[in-house]
């Protein structure tokens, strides 16, 4: 059977599980002005409260019971409602059975037979609040996980990588690009910052963050590391964190991989001959072409995967593009009589999207442009190269 008081729908939960209904009624006399009181006489059907009613702050149970005896109840209680504070009622030959129910069940006390009114009451309280206590905690570590989490994706979105350490140099975040860049295959977060480091064979980052952040005038400082794909470039950075008043509280090391950076001078150096030639640009256009084809080759050599070579790929195949578009339509126009004049129209509209540059093309470029829409109003070919 189950007893509910409808005066105190708010007061915590206690559920009372016992064959003997004269038990049950003490039980409900006793704390009925202090908390809502469940009951039963059948173990299995007292499960089934426990979820109807969830969340029960505690239940104690008689040991003794057909069916299903208190060690088998509380073993159920703390699989399915493991915040639950569990109890047993007892007695004292039933020993075997405490120790049992106190190694399955998870017990919180028990409760010997005859017991004191008052004790039972106290001793209520203290599971009680004790529960209380627990599912605060609870709520606290999983405010804590939620905002973890949260910083967690936040920082997934920088390009950079970012190692969080708390006062005392222990990992307490770390994003996506650091385990790319670090080639991390575990999650290091609760492990002192110093241990990580050595157990990668990573002490240059660790080197490189003391250096910055004990040198007022060096920002950063840059250094090489080995990898099973090559050598991978980083730059690192240190910021010191403090709490409102003034109190060190960690710090935050930044990771910016910058193996693309010598390659992408490379690059710029190859477009800028471009921007500057002065005479014929067809020479300096198959030039380019072959610079840009070798540093594709040479990225794809680096193996490493960053936001930095991503860039790079992308300007390179896009400028590859224009260039190849731009020679194609002026062998056309030299070598064709009446080349297709929507298609090269069309070729160049692509090799302008395509060009990193837009607003800068290349002076014979913007002359091989109007030589083509000349040809495509008049039909008339001189057949001449324009680069």
């Amino acid at each position: 059977m189950s007893n509910r008081d409808t005066r105190i729908m708010d007061r915590p939960r206690v559920l009372f599980v016992d064959d003997e209904e004269a038990i049950l009624e003490t039980m409900l006399f006793t704390f009925r002005d202090d908390y809502e009181v469940y009951t039963s006489t059948d173990a299995r059907r007292a499960l089934d409260l426990l979820a109807e009613n969830a969340p029960m702050a505690a239940v104690l149970t008689d040991q003794k019971m057909p069916g299903m005896d208190g060690v088998e109840f509380l073993s159920e209680v703390r699989k399915h409602h493991p915040a639950t504070v569990r109890m047993v009622l007892t007695g004292f030959a039933d020993m075997d059975a405490i120790i049992q129910s106190i190694n399955d069940g998870g017990v919180y006390a028990y409760v010997t037979k005859p017991w004191e009114p008052d004790q039972l009451k106290q001793l209520m309280k203290r599971a009680v609040d004790y529960y209380a206590l627990t599912v605060a905690n609870q709520d606290l570590l999983d405010q804590r996980e939620r905002s973890t989490r949260f910083l967690e994706t936040v920082m997934d979105q920088l390009d950079d990588g970012a190692i969080a350490v708390d006062e005392y140099g222990v990992i307490q975040a770390i994003n996506r690009p650091v385990h790319a860049f670090l080639a991390l295959d575990e999650d290091p977060r609760g492990v002192s910052l110093e241990e990580m480091l050595h157990r990668y064979s990573l002490t240059a980052v660790g080197g490189a963050a003391v250096k910055v952040a004990g040198d007022s005038d060096a920002s950063f400082d840059e250094i090489e590391l080995a990898t099973t794909d090559g050598t991978v470039r980083l730059r690192v950075k240190t910021k010191s964190l403090h709490d409102d008043g003034g109190r060190f509280a960690g710090s935050v090391i930044l990771i910016c991989e910058i193996s693309h950076e010598p390659l992408r001078r490379r690059f710029d150096e190859l477009l800028a001959g471009l921007m500057d030639a002065k005479e014929g640009l067809r020479g300096p256009l198959e030039q380019a072409r072959l610079g840009l084809r070798e540093l594709v080759e040479q990225v794809r050599g680096t193996g490493v995967d960053s936001a930095g070579m991503g860039e790079l790929t992308q300007w390179l195949s896009r400028s590859l593009t224009a260039i190849e578009n731009w020679l194609e339509v002026d062998d056309a126009l030299a070598r064709e009589d009446f080349p297709d004049a929507q298609l090269l129209m069309d070729r160049m509209r692509v090799a302008g999207a395509r060009w990193p540059f837009p607003e800068g093309l290349p002076e014979r470029v913007r002359e091989l442009g109007n030589r083509v829409r000349e040809y495509y109003e008049s039909g008339e070919n001189p057949k001449q190269r324009v680069l």
